[in-house]
């Protein structure tokens, strides 16, 4: 392939959002959107719009919520669902190939409250992405790892670390849970080409006035491995969607790779 552009979008609900997502894309023309959060099931999913706008979609659903998908302008293959042996039906991970390069499209769980099963299942879903990638792969290959990640790495990632300090998205046991995957084999594409604060991908709708105020988190990313870093010319955020009537509480992080 020659340059390609690859987004991440939580949509909260594709057929919701869908269209702002079909303007986005007549607008942008990415090459590879990764979807999350779709909140369809499989049959339901809206394979003909993506079709009509000219992407090949591969996607795994659940009614209501949770759902990943992928939409690209390039054959897509080599698809899989799921980690191995997971403990919950949940449609949370997409990996498939495009050309050289393999995606991992993940919707982590969000895990509630940091005293709940829900975040002790966040960490062991982390523990278990971690072993999939270090039993599957090598970080030489050409891997993008993209999605909603429910986690904001730094200090700089959230709008108020201090008062954050023990929310489940910014836990220092989840942190460090994303940083071990990280230190595998991955560079964060956009901090790779970004170091400013205030660089989010997240407002909470219920926080009034969370996006005109800019108090938001970067929960959304693309990390890539060695060879595609290398290639990584351009990584960034595209509120465009998030200011659209309806809009999702996400808006697109969009990274750019020359051809290789």
């Amino acid at each position: 392939m020659a340059e390609m552009k690859v987004a991440s979008f939580n949509v909260n609900s594709v057929r919701t959002r869908l269209p702002i997502v079909l303007a986005w894309l007549r607008e942008r023309r990415p090459d590879v959107l990764a979807l999350q959060e779709t909140k369809v099931q499989d049959e339901n999913f809206p394979r003909a719009a993506f079709e009509e706008a000219g992407y090949t979609c591969v996607f795994r659903g659940q009614k209501s919520y949770n759902g990943v998908a992928l939409a690209a302008r390039h054959e897509i293959g080599a698809v899989e669902f799921g980690l191995p042996d997971e403990p919950r039906e949940e449609a949370r991970l997409l990996k498939a190939r495009l050309g050289t390069m393999i995606v991992v499209n993940t919707y982590a769980p969000q895990g509630y409250l940091a005293d709940s099963d829900r975040f002790r299942h966040k960490l062991d879903w982390y523990a278990r992405l971690r072993n999939y990638f270090r039993t599957y792969f090598s970080p030489a290959d050409p891997i993008l790892w993209v999605g909603d990640l429910n986690v904001a790495p730094l200090p700089i990632d959230v709008y108020d670390p201090v008062a954050l300090a023990g929310h489940v998205c910014y836990h220092p046991a989840v942190r460090e849970a994303f940083e071990e995957i990280v230190r595998w084999g991955f560079t964060d594409a956009f901090r790779l080409h970004c170091r400013e604060a205030g660089q989010y991908t997240f407002w909470d709708y219920r926080l009034r006035g969370a996006l005109q105020r800019n108090r938001g988190w970067r929960l959304d990313h693309i990390l890539a491995t060695r060879p595609l870093a290398e290639r990584c010319t351009a990584c960034y955020i595209d509120l465009e969607p998030r200011l659209a009537p309806h809009p999702s509480d996400h808006t697109p992080i969009v990274a750019e790779f020359e051809g290789g």
